[in-house]
């Protein structure tokens, strides 16, 4: 079985997002990603939700299964988030998440959880180059791994970057970000993912990930490529 497989789509801004797998002629997923449409851009809300972020949860079609990811959440940050001078502008997350929300409902960060949060890897299992610094931990969600080789930490402004989260010394999403503006100018890009030394066996890695604009169909893809387990 090989070709495009597509979840469910769900509304957000005059649009509409939902994710997709593309397998190859051996049926071995290499491809994950977030299709959206180009009036996903416009009409977005401009203050925060009751919780902070707007979060629109994805669901995976069943054809990704094999990769270990569970669900992806798309969060829109009006007004960026932390640290100011670096993210606070208004930007995408695209977390794609190998616990469930059962999981993710656990990280409460109350005294236990906070510490499972800061919980440093296992040598080999960190990213080269990336860190995991105190004050990145958000409730339902984890810690957040940068890195600071990235051109946000040395006098470039952010467009788009690539983060590994963790908690309780685990990788437990792929996040690509990016902000409104870089999306609206309709990128074609791919770069590659830094990868660690030791891998957990339990969802795919990518070695790259992307964002491309679709001119004929009036769309855009995030994607995580190259798609390996270990």
């Amino acid at each position: 079985m090989s070709g495009t497989f597509e979840g469910p789509p769900v509304a957000i801004g005059q649009g509409q997002a939902w994710t997709f797998v593309t397998l190859d002629e051996q049926g071995k997923a290499r491809t994950l990603g977030v299709r959206f449409s180009e009036e996903t851009l416009s009409g977005l809300p401009t203050e925060l939700s009751e919780h902070g972020a707007w979060e629109y949860d994805l669901e995976l079609p069943a054809e990704a299964a094999a990769l270990g990811y569970d669900h992806v959440m798309l969060d829109w940050n009006p007004h960026g988030h932390i640290p100011p001078g670096v993210y606070d502008t208004p930007h995408f997350d695209f977390h794609f998440y190998a616990i469930d929300h059962a999981a993710r409902k656990e990280i409460t960060l109350d005294t236990a959880s906070l510490e499972m949060a800061r919980k440093a890897p296992e040598e080999g299992y960190m990213p080269e180059g990336y860190a995991l610094p105190p004050g990145t931990e958000v409730p339902n969600m984890g810690a957040h791994a940068i890195d600071p080789a990235s051109g946000e930490f040395n006098g470039e402004p952010f467009t788009t970057t690539f983060i590994y989260g963790f908690y309780d010394g685990k990788v437990i999403f792929m996040e690509p970000m990016m902000t409104l503006d870089y999306l609206k100018s309709r990128p074609d890009m791919s770069t590659p993912v830094k990868q660690p030394q030791a891998y957990h066996k339990d969802f795919a890695y990518p070695t790259s990930y992307g964002v491309h604009f679709d001119e004929m169909a009036k769309r855009y893809e995030v994607t995580l490529d190259g798609l390996a387990r270990y």
